[in-house]
């Protein structure tokens, strides 16, 4: 039989496969298909590196539908430099973005990769805004890179 202190543990870390995501305080969390997203993005532009106080952010898009998501989560909607609105969810809890939504891609939900802490996740596959990346950062593998948006500019 398991301890009180080991059953809490278990309960606070163990109730999310590596499926899900959660923020840092585990009040908001997405259910993902167990199978990873094939479409995984590195984004180097301001607002990314803003959002995540790192040189680049990384999305995994799920198709909407297929995500579930528990708790509340706060929304930050700003221009999006791909021309559109980008929606920002975080946990007005501990403050992590989780994931988000942009207004170009209306049927996809992009979820911050390092909110699944899986390090076996699957690398980017595309590379977006280069012209605002960091010298000393390197995107290899298999990808795409494009100077600005991948897509073509909303005209909204």
């Amino acid at each position: 039989m398991l301890s009180g202190k080991l059953r809490k543990l278990r309960r606070r870390w163990g109730a999310f496969p590596m499926g899900d995501a959660r923020c840092s305080c585990g009040a908001v969390t997405l259910s993902l298909p167990e199978e990873p997203s094939k479409i995984v993005v590195a984004c180097h532009c301001i607002d990314c590196q803003r959002r995540t106080g790192a040189p680049f952010g990384v999305g995994a898009y799920y198709p909407a539908e297929v995500v579930t998501i528990s708790g509340t989560s706060k929304e930050f909607t700003h221009a999006a430099a791909s021309g559109g609105k980008t929606h920002n969810y975080f946990c007005p809890q501990c403050g992590s973005t989780v994931y988000w939504k942009l207004s170009s891609m209306p049927a996809l939900i992009a979820v911050a990769v390092g909110t699944m802490a899986d390090p076996k996740y699957p690398a980017p596959v595309i590379s977006v805004f280069e012209q605002s990346k960091h010298d000393w950062v390197q995107i290899d593998g298999a990808v795409e890179h494009f100077r600005q948006s991948s897509l073509p500019k909303n005209s909204n």
